[in-house]
């Protein structure tokens, strides 16, 4: 884990900052830098300390798992951005056109789920051979009575 530098010294938040001032837990923050999505650094009492630019990570970490992105995806996302600088614009819009076309292919499904949503039973049995939502073509009644789910 890499050592603060001393002319980050006065421009570093404790856990505790960086959890009032983004709104996210410290939980939340460990289990972040432990997926490698933030990283700290210790002081001599061995506390974590962090500097101003993860509060810029943490908002994007926040806003790309609102629009559903995988915590996989924003960690390779973040891969791309430099240590010890705040992300610029120009970082968000290369971070956010990754995401893109995976967003817009999900709007897509849920379009299409709402669309067809009024055609469930909702009973769960799946066995019915008109539902388009989760058995098409009643594919699922092969596999015997009761409730299925098809893969994925």
């Amino acid at each position: 884990m890499p050592r603060i530098d001393p002319a980050d010294i006065g421009k570093v938040l404790t856990v505790g900052e960086v959890a009032a001032r983004s709104g996210v837990a410290v939980s939340a923050l460990h289990f972040y830098e432990s997926k490698g999505l933030i990283h700290s650094h210790r002081n001599s009492g061995n506390q974590r300390r962090y500097t101003r630019d993860v509060l810029r990570r943490v908002a994007i970490i926040k806003v790309a798992q609102r629009v559903g992105v995988p915590l996989g995806a924003i960690h390779e996302a973040l891969q791309a951005l430099p240590e010890k600088r705040t992300p610029t614009v120009a970082d968000w819009s290369r971070l956010s056109a990754r995401w893109h076309a995976d967003l817009t292919d999900r709007i897509g499904q849920l379009t299409r789920l709402r669309d067809q949503l009024d055609g469930c039973i909702g009973c769960g049995c799946l066995s019915v051979t008109a539902c388009p939502l989760r058995n098409p073509l009643d594919e699922l009644s092969e596999q015997g009575p009761g409730p299925h789910f098809p893969p994925g």
